[in-house]
């Protein structure tokens, strides 16, 4: 390197250290915290409770077959639409008719036998006054009045026994009329033929305990059989609202108010222990909450599942608030801690009161105004490079 060179270079150092220098002062690092936040805006607020449920018909009867014998002839078939007093079925009437002939038949019978006791019942009196007569004038035997009274108290005996067995023979043949009325079933209600149990022809036996031959119901009108937590249910009460959805509604929501909460849950299954007398483990107890529903339109059908949710509070066009940026206060109920950030950026603690409160939201009853900045969340710290003039 010449001398020329070499103070060039010298002379230029001095220049280049003071211009590092600058640039070091001008792009500084700057570390501090970074939040994440949400502007307190108005909406509308749900409290709810979610449950499944199960759709039955409100109105149903189970026809059953009260006589044994051969179904001669079913006049419907699944699905058809019957009104009250519709006949639906016969069962063989062979038997039971006979059997009611031959009761008139014995009836008819104890009749003429009363008839013919009433004559002698008759003869009976006329004879008991003829010695009485002339017992008065003693003309007659001590022996032959006697005679004449037990007659007569006899063929009185004779009248009641009949008249008692006319009685029980009326019982009997009503009975056995009502026996032949069975052979004929008729629908107890108007509604829809859900099922039928039996086929023509085939033989029932009523003795031990009543065959179903069909189901009716009434689909006009439905009711929800809903599992509800424990956890969940002193939320509910009869009267609040609810909507539901079902699988194949597109979306469809029916609203409805529940009915009644049964006071028990269902008796589980019996448990035992094992062999060495390990304890069966507990399920999550449900109780049942009813509810009915409008079915005119026939859209929806037994057995269906409903995806229930039950509003227990509401609130429309409220400051809302989300509930991860808020801290509850321990003692104090509907009193929240929250921090936003003010128009420097620097996080503030504020007291928050909230109504309604949804799984994700809340009312802002106080303690917020629209639009501030609700920090959610503290990110970790990062480096900023900021260029200052």
């Amino acid at each position: 390197m010449n001398r020329l060179s070499r103070s060039i270079l010298l002379r230029g150092l001095p220049a280049v250290l003071v211009l590092l220098l600058l640039c070091g002062w001008l792009w500084r690092g700057e570390s501090g915290p970074v939040f994440a936040t949400e502007a307190v805006s108005r909406g509308d607020i749900e409290a709810t409770v979610v449950a499944i449920g199960t759709l039955q018909p409100r109105e149903s009867v189970d026809v059953g077959a009260q006589v044994s014998g051969q179904v001669t002839r079913l006049h419907v078939e699944p699905g058809a639409q019957v009104e009250k007093g519709q006949l639906l079925a016969e069962i063989d009437a062979s038997l039971h008719q006979a059997t009611v002939e031959a009761d008139r038949a014995a009836l008819d019978g104890l009749r003429a036998q009363l008839e013919e006791q009433q004559a002698q019942f008759g003869l009976a009196q006329q004879q008991h006054q003829r010695q009485q007569r002339l017992a008065v004038d003693e003309a007659t035997r001590e022996e032959d009045v006697q005679v004449a009274a037990a007659t007569l108290k006899a063929a009185q005996a004779r009248l009641k026994q009949l008249r008692a067995q006319i009685a029980e023979s009326q019982a009997r043949l009503k009975g056995n009329e009502a026996q032949l009325s069975y052979t004929r079933l008729y629908a107890p209600i108007a509604g829809t033929v859900l099922g039928v149990d039996v086929k023509q022809g085939q033989t029932l036996n009523a003795t031990y305990q009543t065959p179903t031959v069909l189901r009716i119901a009434d689909l006009s009108a439905m009711t929800a059989w809903t599992k509800v937590s424990e956890a969940d249910i002193r939320q509910l009460k009869p009267g609040i609202g609810l909507y539901f959805t079902t699988l194949g509604g597109d979306g469809r929501r029916w609203h409805a108010k529940i009915r009644q909460i049964l006071p028990s849950p269902p008796l589980p299954p019996a448990a035992s222990g094992d062999a060495g007398g390990a304890p069966v483990a507990m399920k999550a107890v449900q109780y049942t909450v009813l509810f009915d529903v409008n079915n005119d339109d026939g859209e929806l059908m037994p057995q269906m599942t409903a995806q229930v949710t039950f509003v227990t509070a509401a609130a429309r066009d409220v400051l809302t608030a989300p509930l991860e940026a808020l801290q509850a206060v321990e003692g104090q109920v509907g009193l929240f801690r929250a921090r936003v950030l003010d128009a420097q950026g620097r996080p503030q603690a504020r007291e928050v009161h909230i109504g309604a409160r949804s799984r994700q939201r809340v009312e802002v009853l106080d303690g917020l105004q629209e639009q501030e900045q609700l920090i959610t969340a503290e990110l970790p710290d990062t480096h900023v490079a900021r260029f200052q003039w």
